[in-house]
């Protein structure tokens, strides 16, 4: 979407007028151009459309009332005015774009180790005595004598200049610190001299951000050191950047440090990784804020306008690519994957941005879309039923034209997938059905059971899911194991002639996606990371599929007792070929036969040892969660891709499909009894308040139970308890009932129960009991 067409072009703010400072004889004036773009790549190569071209001119436009030259040593102590001048005109900066099609959770840690700039001289540094304890002795003396000046002397020398920064803040002014794990900055001492400014006086706080504005306007010449790094690292930190007086110079510093060379990020990444989680969050909501406040301002005439400054954005959304790496190179990450959502993008056009990502791709235009862990689950849902809308309309579009050209008589069905099934023979009719009408898969879901009268409302449909998934998942069917430990179904391993049958379940699971049914699946995550391997079925069909990265961490997921002793197995400290005795094999029982597979070529020859047990470890994984399943989860996979074959999956993260089939596990009872429904009560009746007093005082165990016993899930729809059209139905029976649920409707049919034991008494037993009765 055009930034221009979400808001007004913002007037130029007036002047506000200042003194500048006094200058300095014998000092070198400021520089007055911008540093040169580097190119990052071709993503970064072309300009950004979001506002129309407009005059370029250099960044000390931005600070023309800044002072031309240095303060005098004598007068450092005295207050230093930060001006923000009249701002016409800002150079545009070409799009950072990572295009999702080509990279998408592509890791930065995927690089080889040695894929590093080249390690230039670090220069000498200005000497810096001041330790974190000197500085925050000074800052407590402050408190008592009043007098700042041997606090300000220390920011306006600390932040002059990137050397001074690392002068002051790198643990050894002598180490070259090249490494990426290290970034030789002592954190601690950022942190206090942060926490510390804001509580400063406005004329310290001015004097840091004029350092900062000198330090940017900095001619480079030749590639970034090191020293260069940690100085990025140590201001994008600043928490002043909070405040949008200061996003004029926040948005040069984002845009210096997204055009920076691949191998530079690298280092950013790993040292971002290293961050607390307190510090790591606090840099990711300052740009999203930055990001939202740029989208919709609430004072317009605070910032450039919008044709003028359309870089401000793509460049803020690479800075956060960069975090989003740092995140996913953390086990566990430091904060969750949600937390990089921005939900104002919930409010803008959607469509257009994933249009625009769709056609242009990596080049010439920005879209969010390039940087999809920005956008919400509820927004990519969105984006995926309207995509899906679209291809219906299109597809059933279409066989009304070749119906009229044949010159037949349109028929309404046509517009649909119907589905005719029998009851005894559930799976092998829909099998058929499916196959039958592979061509209709994207056309609207509507399913009828022979001999039987009734209209599909949706509730048939999604009996037919309930009951054809239970019948597919139940043990006796073979198609699937259920693991007890990991409450969870995997793969059965079992070879067999046809792979129809895992085709049907993946069929199962696009057509609940796209037509917005909840499915009570228990797959683990591994199987989605799967599902996403590639997001899009490959041209050429012999390219593998469904095959993905796996660790002793998605085995434990499934097999954690397994996963358990293979980890027994790492951390060994004895002899293990002598101690265990095994060869790189893998031993399995099917249909009462035990069957051996080598992990690798001659295999049965090669002991485990001390040296290659890592080896072992990752090739038996790897065998039981992609090699033994291979067929049946191509069947699969091609399956659940044949209904949502979709560019709008590469925008997805695994949990994210997961929660699209199988619903979210965060329960809000509050928010589902606001949405309610009543059907011969009101919620004001005695009966009803007794229902919601004791639902609410349910621990979540019961509370899922009754989730899964009126809605034949535990789990809740991406737009939340509101999207459930949750109903309690008044029930004309006796009291001595239980209640009764009618899962296709999601309605719950409740007797008049007295008195509240009475209820808690009945509606406990009929949610602990639901299997075989009250359960339709």
């Amino acid at each position: 979407m055009s930034e221009a067409g979400q808001e007004p072009s913002p007037a130029a703010p007036p002047a506000v007028a200042a003194a500048a400072p006094e200058d300095k004889k014998g000092k070198e004036p400021e520089r007055e151009k911008l540093p040169p773009i580097v190119s990052a790549g071709a993503s970064a190569t072309a300009g950004s459309d979001r506002g129309a071209k407009g005059q370029t001119s250099s960044f000390s436009s931005f600070v023309s009332t800044v002072s031309q030259k240095k303060e005098a040593a004598e007068n450092k102590s005295s207050p230093t005015h930060l001006v923000f001048p009249n701002i016409k005109n800002v150079r545009d900066l070409p799009p950072i774009c990572l295009d999702v099609r080509q990279k998408q959770r592509v890791s930065i840690d995927a690089s080889s180790s040695e894929m590093k700039a080249p390690v230039l001289p670090e220069p000498i540094l200005p000497y810096q005595s001041k330790t974190m304890k000197d500085f925050q002795e000074d800052v407590e003396k402050v408190k008592s004598s009043g007098d700042w000046k041997t606090v300000h002397d220390f920011y306006l020398k600390t932040f002059d200049s990137f050397p001074d920064l690392n002068a002051a803040f790198k643990k050894d002014a002598t180490a070259s610190f090249n490494t990426i794990e290290d970034s030789g900055i002592n954190a601690k001492f950022v942190n206090a001299v942060y926490d510390a400014l804001l509580n400063t006086p406005q004329d310290i706080q001015k004097t840091v951000l004029k350092g900062i504005i000198n330090s940017l306007l900095q001619e480079w010449k030749g590639p970034r050191t090191k020293d260069d790094l940690r100085a990025y690292f140590i201001l994008l930190q600043n928490p002043q950047f909070n405040n949008t007086s200061t996003y004029v110079i926040y948005a040069h510093l984002l845009r210096q440090i997204a055009t920076l060379v691949e191998a530079d990020h690298h280092f950013l990444v790993h040292w971002c990784k290293k961050l607390s989680q307190k510090r790591f969050k606090q840099l990711v909501e300052k740009l999203l804020q930055f990001i939202s406040l740029r989208l919709f301002p609430a004072k317009p005439e605070e910032f450039p306008p919008i044709t003028k400054c359309s870089w401000w954005i793509p460049s803020a959304s690479k800075v956060l690519a960069l975090l989003n790496t740092a995140n996913n190179l953390v086990r566990p990450p430091l904060i969750p994957y949600t937390d990089f959502y921005n939900s104002t993008l919930d409010h803008i056009d959607l469509m257009e941005e994933y249009h625009t990502w769709q056609s242009f791709g990596n080049s010439h235009r920005f879209s969010f879309c390039q940087y999809p862990f920005v956008i919400s689950i509820a927004a990519k849902k969105i984006i995926i039923q309207r995509d899906s809308e679209q291809q219906m309309i299109s597809i059933a579009r279409q066989s009304l034209v070749d119906k009229v050209s044949r010159r037949q008589r349109p028929d309404m069905n046509m517009l649909f997938l119907n589905m005719k099934v029998r009851r005894t023979h559930l799976v092998s009719d829909s099998l058929d059905e499916l196959t039958r009408k592979r061509a209709d898969l994207k056309k609207k879901l509507k399913v009828t059971f022979v001999g039987e009268a009734g209209l599909d409302m949706g509730g048939l449909t999604k009996e037919w899911f309930l009951l054809l998934i239970r019948q597919i998942f139940h043990p006796d069917y073979g198609m699937f194991t259920y693991h007890k430990d990991s409450h969870c179904h995997w793969f059965s391993s079992f070879k067999c002639d046809n792979y129809s049958e895992f085709r049907l379940v993946g069929i199962l699971m696009g057509l609940a996606v796209y037509n917005s049914i909840t499915l009570d699946i228990r797959f683990p995550p591994c199987c989605y990371k799967k599902l996403l391997s590639p997001p899009i079925i490959p041209s050429d069909q012999n390219t593998p599929v469904g095959i993905c990265s796996v660790t002793i961490d998605d085995l434990c997921q499934i097999m954690p007792e397994l996963a358990h002793g293979l980890s027994e197995l790492l951390s060994y400290e004895g002899n293990v070929e002598e101690d265990f005795y095994s060869t790189f094999q893998v031993f399995q029982e099917e249909f009462g036969i035990i069957k051996t597979y080598n992990l690798k070529p001659g295999g049965d020859k090669i002991p485990v040892t001390n040296q290659n047990r890592k080896e072992y470890v990752q090739l038996y994984t790897d065998f039981l969660l992609n090699k033994s399943i291979y067929k049946q989860f191509a069947a699969f996979y091609y399956g659940f891709h044949s209904v949502c074959a979709s560019n709008a999956l590469m925008l997805l993260r695994p949990e994210e499909v997961e929660i699209l089939v199988c619903g979210s596990p965060e329960l809000d009872m509050h928010a589902l009894q606001r949405s309610t429904h009543y059907d011969g009560y009101a919620k004001t009746d005695l009966t009803i308040r007794y229902f919601w007093d004791v639902v609410l005082g349910f621990p979540l165990d019961l509370q899922k139970k009754l989730l899964h016993f009126t809605t034949g899930s535990d789990r809740v729809p991406v737009g939340g308890m509101a999207d459930l059209n949750f109903k309690i139905s008044k029930n004309e029976t006796s009291t001595n009932w239980l209640p009764v649920a009618h899962t296709c409707f999601n309605q719950l049919c409740l007797p008049p129960y007295k008195s509240k034991k009475d209820l808690k008494q009945k509606l406990i037993i009929g949610i602990s009991n639901s299997e075989g009765f009250g359960l339709e």
